[in-house]
C-alpha cells in the first residue's frame, strides 16, 4: 500500500510499472517518497515562517499545507516530465529548466528551517538590534524636545543671572553708605549726614527692587520649570508609546535578515542539503539506465504518435483523392451540350430578371 503511494508520488504510470520488475518499481516508489517529505518538509517550514507572520497556529498551518501541496505538485511534476530517451545531452537540455525550478523550490524550503535551527542566534541578533533601535528612537526623540527645554534652562540661568547682578549692586550701594558712616570711603566724614542718607535711600530703593525681583523671577522660573518637567514627561510618554514597536521587531524579514549578520557556512550547508534533497529524483532518472518503464512508456507513446501519423496521412490522401475525382467529374459534364444548354436558358431568364429590376427602380426615381 505504501509502495503504490510512492509510486503515483512519483508521477509516474501506474499501469505501466505494474507489469515491471519490483527493482524498477522500488525505483520510483524511492523517487516518490523523496517527492512526498520534501513536500512534508515545505509544510512545516511555511507553518514556521508564516507563525511569524501571523502570529497564530491555525492560519499558519492553513497556508503551510497549500504551500506543501504546492511544492508536492511542482516537485511531481518535474520529475514526471523528464522521459528517457537515450541521448544524455538531451536530457540535460530538457532538465535544465526543471534543475532551476528545484533550486529555487530548494532555497525557499530550506530558508524558514534555517530560522527555526539558529533561532537561538537569531535572537541574540535581534536583542542586539532593538538595543541599537531603542538609544537611536530616544536619540531621534530627545532631538524634538532637546532644544526647547535647553531654550528653557537658558531663560532660568538668565533670571537668576539677573537676580545675582542685582544683589551685586545692592551689595555695593550697601558697601558705599557703611563707608560714608564710618567715615573711610566719600566725605570722609564720620556720622550719618545728609550724603550717607542720601546713599542710604539709594540703597534702600535698590534693595526693594531686588526683593521684587526676586519674587518676579522666582514665578516666571516656576512656570519655566513646570514647562520642563511637562516636556520631559512627553518625551518618557513618547519613548514608552513607541518602544512596543521596537520591540516587536522579530517579524520574518527580521530574522532573515539577522540570519545574514550570522556566519554563512552553516547556512549554506544547509541550503545544500535541502537542494540535494530536491534535485536527487531529477538526478536520479538522468544517471540511470533506461530500464523497463521507460522502455514500455517509449513503447505506448511512439504507438500513439504512429497512429495519429498515420490517420492524418489518410485523410490528406483521401482529400487529394477526392479533389482529383470531382475535378474529372466537372471536366466531363463541362463538355455536354445539354448542360450548356440548360445552363444558357438560366443566364437569360436571370439577365432578363435584372433588366425588369432595374427599369423598375428607374421608373419609380422618376
Amino acid at each position: 500500500m505504501l509502495k503504490k503511494f510512492f509510486i503515483i508520488c512519483s508521477g509516474s504510470d501506474s499501469d505501466i510499472l505494474d507489469n515491471c520488475s519490483n527493482g524498477e518499481q522500488n525505483k520510483y516508489a524511492g523517487i516518490g517518497a523523496t517527492v512526498f517529505f520534501t513536500a512534508v518538509m515545505a509544510f512545516f517550514a511555511a507553518s514556521y515562517a508564516l507563525y511569524t507572520v501571523f502570529d497564530n497556529y491555525y492560519t499558519a498551518v492553513g497556508f503551510g499545507l497549500i504551500w506543501g501541496l504546492l511544492i508536492f505538485n511542482l516537485d511531481r511534476f518535474i520529475v514526471s516530465t523528464i522521459k528517457k530517451r537515450g541521448s544524455f545531452i538531451d536530457e540535460m537540455i530538457q532538465a535544465s529548466p526543471r534543475i532551476i525550478l528545484a533550486v529555487i523550490i530548494a532555497v525557499a524550503i530550506s530558508k524558514p528551517l534555517e530560522l527555526k535551527i539558529f533561532e537561538k542566534e537569531i535572537n541574540q541578533v535581534l536583542l542586539e538590534q532593538k538595543n541599537e533601535l531603542t538609544l537611536e528612537n530616544k536619540d531621534q526623540i530627545a532631538q524634538q524636545f532637546t532644544p526647547t527645554i535647553e531654550g528653557l534652562e537658558s531663560d532660568i540661568k538668565y533670571s537668576l543671572s539677573q537676580v545675582e547682578a542685582k544683589e551685586a549692586e545692592v551689595n555695593a550701594l550697601y558697601d558705599v553708605y557703611i563707608n560714608e558712616a564710618e567715615g573711610t570711603a566719600g566725605t570722609k566724614l564720620l556720622g550719618k549726614g545728609p550724603v550717607y542718607a542720601e546713599k542710604r535711600e539709594k540703597h534702600d530703593a535698590a534693595l526693594a527692587e531686588l526683593q521684587q525681583l526676586k519674587t518676579d523671577n522666582k514665578t516666571k522660573i516656576a512656570g519655566i520649570e513646570s514647562q520642563i518637567i511637562q516636556l520631559k514627561t512627553d518625551y518618557d510618554t513618547q519613548v514608552t508609546t513607541t518602544q512596543p514597536i521596537i520591540d516587536g521587531f522579530d517579524g520574518l524579514m527580521a530574522r532573515v535578515n539577522a540570519l545574514g549578520e550570522l556566519p554563512w557556512l552553516p547556512s549554506f550547508f544547509i541550503f545544500l542539503l535541502f537542494l540535494a534533497i530536491e534535485t536527487s529524483p531529477i538526478f536520479a532518472k538522468l544517471l540511470s539506465p533506461k530500464g523497463q518503464y521507460d522502455f514500455k512508456l517509449e513503447d505506448e507513446e511512439t504507438a500513439v504518435k504512429t497512429w495519429v501519423e498515420q490517420k492524418v496521412n489518410e485523410r490528406n490522401v483521401l482529400l487529394k483523392t477526392d479533389m482529383a475525382i470531382n475535378n474529372k467529374i466537372y471536366n466531363d459534364i463541362a463538355d455536354e451540350d445539354e448542360l450548356y444548354t440548360y445552363k444558357r436558358k438560366k443566364a437569360r431568364e436571370l439577365m432578363q430578371l435584372q433588366a425588369d429590376a432595374f427599369f423598375k427602380h428607374q421608373k419609380n426615381a422618376l
